[in-house]
């Protein structure tokens, strides 16, 4: 695929943010009884209450409902404010140097306007024009909480959300009349309006000297002359979210996500670039670990990176594979989610967004399939964002109301190997036509089904010591004198140290998502008569979709919580590469699995040439 041909498909899959993994209700074969929307009540501001932005935003929100509506023309039926309150503080250093540190605050509001009614609306329509119908009207407001300016920006977008909806209304209807099969789901789900408004949370930066522990552990990879490049970045992050509909819902929710991200670069003697990254992730600054335990980590990294330049690189292979926990958590946060959500695709006059999301394994493959097999009969496949813990530690998706307002649910997903239910937000799909409180979104990106703790469990669950000898078993069947083991799994917007390393390593995968293309970070050659590990480099996983977990070899009993941000970037969300993100644009989310051993598993060795390697050695480091 040709760089002219990425952004084009970067253009299309944009698409995927705005729309998003799409929601469920309406005629679907697993209809619900669809309850009252709370009879169009907006909901009071509690009594008390101080917050000048709630005030703001229930005042416009009546006004526009009373008042909105052309002449000639119908009145919305419904209209919907968000607004997020976001405090970031942000420290990167290199070397033991500080690069940045910064503290921002800023608020961005995103008004909803549709007119029709919940079975035929203004979304889900993607025109000639382009994405007119799901942008809505988003942007910055003061950061000043001021209740004048709040609502004069309010009025101002929702005056052009309302045009615009009227247009897009109109446009769909004709389109709608040149189709021979016009689309049986609702547009949008009813349901019952939630009031809940939590005390708002503070920003604290002061617990922790930030900048001096950024220092103190990335100056550990001094010790590791053969890295070209390295940063190691502090997320500091308090947000509060704001909801406000005609139907009576009204919700203040605030929650803090800290992470410590870093990267270090080389290249081996042959010129292949070679990475390693670590990402830390917690829900509270203070929760992070301290500056010890993370020169630790970083000191093993190192290790690693070294290990890596030594290494051979790794011959095409094709045979049993075994992903030890943590790397199993991470490719089923990219073998899962795409096909985890019950959300139909829009309404397109362009066959080319359909083409594209195929072709970034952005299309489900189990809509449709409610109650058959697509997992191993031992294997129950659940997500809940109501859990707070797995076996002490803490998991950083959790929630108790969803982006578009509704309750969260944990749905059994898969029982028995059986599918059983989808993530589902407001909008309808053909399977289920109610939401189940799993619509996901960063920085008031449209609501998408998305996962939030993933539980990945086996009944018949082996120890690692006996999954690894089944693994050795398996090799020696097929006459291979070694085997594939891989203890972690790549994340180039994490671990690339430059633009050009990030943008080869997604259009990598771009180009071969439609294959299953995945990319290992530490792969080991075992040695199937003595048990022996030799690291390998320059490894990709070809053809690994879920067909493959259909008919899984072995699954350990050792399940380890994978913390990651789901991405958020129109290249990439939605898509098989969805689980690559960054704490500061991704969506907080856990995948806890144990061990997996797959029975046939491609990989491709390096191939093509790499890159020169600089002239003159890198400066000695004191």
């Amino acid at each position: 695929m040709t760089r002219r041909r990425i952004k084009k498909t970067i253009l299309w899959i944009a698409f995927v943010v705005l729309v998003g993994g799409a929601p469920v209700i309406g005629f679907g074969k697993n209809a619900a009884p669809i309850p009252q929307a709370g009879g169009g009540q907006i909901a009071p501001v509690p009594a008390g209450e101080t917050d000048k932005t709630l005030a703001a935003l229930h005042d416009e929100l009546e006004r526009s409902k009373d008042r909105l509506v052309l002449p000639g023309q119908q009145r919305p039926y419904f209209i919907e404010y968000r607004l997020l309150d976001l405090d970031e503080r942000v420290i990167s250093a290199e070397f033991g140097a500080l690069l940045t540190s910064s503290t921002t605050r800023n608020r961005f509001m995103s008004v909803d306007v549709r007119v029709g009614n919940y079975k035929l609306d203004s979304s889900n329509f993607l025109s000639a024009e382009g994405f007119r119908g799901f942008l809505g009207s988003t942007g910055t407001v003061g950061i000043d909480r001021d209740y004048d300016s709040l609502r004069q920006d309010l009025w101002l977008a929702t005056d052009q959300a309302y045009k615009q909806a009227l247009d897009s209304f109109s446009n769909k209807q004709a389109a709608l009349r040149a189709l021979a099969n016009a689309p049986t789901v609702d547009d949008f789900s009813r349901e019952a309006p939630v009031v809940t408004v939590e005390p708002r949370v503070e920003p604290d930066w002061t617990t922790r000297n930030w900048e001096s522990e950024a220092r103190t552990v990335s100056a550990v990879v001094k010790n590791y002359a053969e890295l070209y490049n390295s940063r190691v970045t502090y997320h500091l992050i308090y947000t509060t979210s704001y909801i406000v509909t005609t139907e009576g819902t009204q919700i203040r929710t605030s929650r803090s996500l800290a992470a410590i991200e870093a990267s270090m670069g080389t290249q081996a003697a042959d010129g292949m670039p070679l990475h390693n990254f670590l990402a830390v992730y917690a829900n509270r600054p203070t929760e992070l670990p301290g500056a010890d335990a993370v020169r630790q980590q970083l000191d093993a990294k190192g290790k690693e990176v070294a290990a890596l330049r030594a290494a051979p690189t790794v011959q095409d292979y094709d045979g049993p594979m075994l992903f030890e926990a943590p790397a199993a958590g991470s490719l089923l946060a990219q073998v899962l989610p795409p096909s985890l959500s019950g959300a139909r695709p829009p309404l397109a006059m362009n066959t080319r967004f359909e083409q594209m999301m195929q072709a970034l394994g952005g299309r489900s493959e189990w809509m449709g399939r409610i109650g058959q097999r697509v997992l191993p009969l031992t294997v129950d496949l659940t997500d809940d964002p109501t859990a707070r813990q797995f076996q002490g530690h803490d998991l950083i998706a959790s929630y108790q109301v969803d982006q578009d307002g509704v309750r969260a649910q944990k749905i059994a997903l898969v029982q028995e190997g059986l599918l059983k239910q989808l993530l589902m937000s407001r909008r309808p799909g053909p399977d289920f036509d109610r939401s189940n409180g799993h619509g996901r979104s960063a920085f008031l990106a449209m609501p998408r089904p998305m996962v939030s703790n993933l539980f990945f469990t086996a009944s018949n669950g082996e120890s690692s010591a006996d999954l690894r000898k089944r693994f050795l078993e398996a090799c020696k069947q097929n006459g291979q004198k070694f085997g594939l083991l891989v203890r972690e799994m790549d994340n180039p917007v994490v671990a690339s140290s430059s633009q050009e390393e990030l943008s080869d390593s997604l259009e990598t995968l771009a180009t071969g998502a439609p294959n299953g293309d995945r990319m290992p970070l530490l792969v080991y050659r075992v040695n199937v008569m003595d048990g022996s590990e030799e690291l390998v480099r320059g490894a990709m996983i070809s053809r690994l979709t879920l067909r493959n977990l259909r008919t899984l070899l072995g699954i350990g009993n050792d399940n380890a919580v994978f913390y990651y941000a789901q991405s958020q970037d129109a290249e990439t969300a939605g898509t098989a590469l969805g689980a690559f993100g960054s704490a500061n644009g991704g969506v907080p989310s856990d995948v806890i699995a144990p061990s997996l051993l797959f029975e046939e598993i491609e990989v491709r060795g390096p191939h093509g040439e790499p890159r020169r390697t600089p002239l003159v050695p890198p400066p000695p480091l004191q």
